[in-house]
């Protein structure tokens, strides 16, 4: 009898102590596996659905014009000009020395006599390098019988109004320049080529209709630009 109750007394020790080593977690070396949280590490691509890039729309391989295309039209806006009986002021008053005929009038001024605006004038533009590496400048007439008609003056010419700005009659447009091949005043048409070449033609030298008209024009100013020639 004794030994039965010693023999139960070990089996219950036995088993106190399998159910307090569990709740430990166990000894150093115990044969119990303990669970720890591990960090997954996301796999590059493995990232679920990627959504997709469209192509791009349009001509991938299309250019933009150039700038001095752009800068062109964005200056190049004519005013709806009314055709009136306002008068124009001779815009050549300075000349010392007229000279030839061909696509305009040309002529001589003292170094910086002004190229005056025959009536209110929008300037359009300005083609830097037209004859020698001269400029010539254009504008659109806004007032009179010649109402939206355009004008320009062009070689030795220096100080010139931007384009885009309106004048007022009797406002510089350009000025002489100390050096150069003289100045040419003409008709010209709303893109800046003479009116001369647009319509008959020009070879160098040539009287052109475009140049009789202008001298005719500065004449009933009171220029006194004197015949064709």
């Amino acid at each position: 009898m004794r030994f039965a109750l010693c023999t139960l007394v070990v089996i219950a020790l036995a088993g106190c102590g399998a159910s307090s080593g569990s709740r430990s977690g166990g000894s150093p070396g115990s044969s119990t596996t303990q669970a720890h949280p591990q960090a997954v590490e996301p796999v590059a691509g493995s990232g679920g659905n990627v959504p997709t890039v469209d192509e791009p729309v349009g001509d991938p391989n299309a250019h933009a014009p150039p700038l001095s295309e752009v800068r062109s039209e964005l200056k190049l806006e004519l005013v709806a000009a009314r055709v009136n009986n306002a008068s124009y002021i001779d815009p050549l008053q300075y000349v010392t020395t007229w000279e030839r005929t061909d696509q305009g009038v040309d002529a001589i001024l003292p170094v910086g006599a002004p190229i005056l605006a025959p009536c209110e004038v929008k300037i359009l533009d300005i083609e830097p390098d037209w004859y020698a590496g001269q400029p010539l400048v254009y504008w659109e007439l806004l007032d009179g019988p010649d109402a939206g008609r355009v004008q320009y003056v062009a070689e030795e010419i220096t100080d010139i109004a931007k384009p885009g700005l309106t004048l007022t009659q009797g406002q510089v447009i350009a000025r002489y320049a100390k050096t150069g091949t003289a100045i040419e005043f003409g008709w010209s048409t709303p893109s800046g080529i003479t009116l001369a070449v647009a319509t008959t033609g020009y070879e160098e030298g040539e009287i052109t209709p475009a140049g009789r008209a202008m001298r005719a024009w500065l004449n009933s100013l009171g220029a006194d630009a004197g015949p064709n020639f």
